[in-house]
């Protein structure tokens, strides 16, 4: 997928991180530093490190910057609450550099974290698919501690094979 313009790149990452943000709100405050195991982010880390990134690194970059990333510790957010508007006010931030983005700008080669030089709108697609991937891990890690999270798109795994069954009768009528 080649991002060719600016506006719409936006609301679609609009969308990217609601979706995030309600997977976030599922964390139980009390669990926020939970891992899973020793040497993996907690939920917590996560949701500082999809917030650190997108500003530290990948808005850095298109702006013209360098990777500013120092980590996703309990330093830039401790609680539940803290970590919440932490991902806010980066995403803010990370929103507005990218808001001030012409769409001629998309085709000019910024650096990535490593100093590869590639086009813009290739590393806002390498950010959207950073945050997705780390998206899925809160969902697992949620799933692992038994809290119930939305569906990504609305509807279940159970429900879309609920679907299927019923409109199955329908199917055969009509190919008849």
């Amino acid at each position: 997928m080649e991002i060719l313009t600016v506006t719409p790149f936006l609301d679609y990452f609009e969308k990217i991180r609601s979706r995030t943000m309600r997977v976030v709100a599922c964390i139980p405050p009390a669990q926020v530093e939970w891992r899973c195991k020793e040497g993996k982010f907690t939920l917590g880390d996560l949701a500082r490190h999809i917030a650190s990134v997108e500003r530290n690194v990948f808005a850095e970059a298109v702006a013209g910057g360098r990777n500013r990333y120092a980590g996703c510790g309990r330093e830039l957010a401790d609680g539940y609450d803290e970590v919440v508007r932490y991902m806010e006010r980066m995403h803010s931030e990370s929103m507005s550099i990218v808001s001030r983005l012409s769409d001629a700008d998309l085709l000019r080669k910024c650096a990535s974290a490593d100093g590869t030089p590639m086009a813009t709108w290739r590393l806002l697609r390498a950010m959207t698919e950073h945050e997705i991937h780390h998206r899925g891990e809160l969902y697992a890690y949620l799933g692992i501690l038994g809290v119930a999270v939305p569906p990504l798109y609305g509807l279940t795994s159970e429900q879309l094979q609920e679907i299927a069954v019923r409109s199955q009768p329908n199917q055969a009528r009509q190919a008849t």
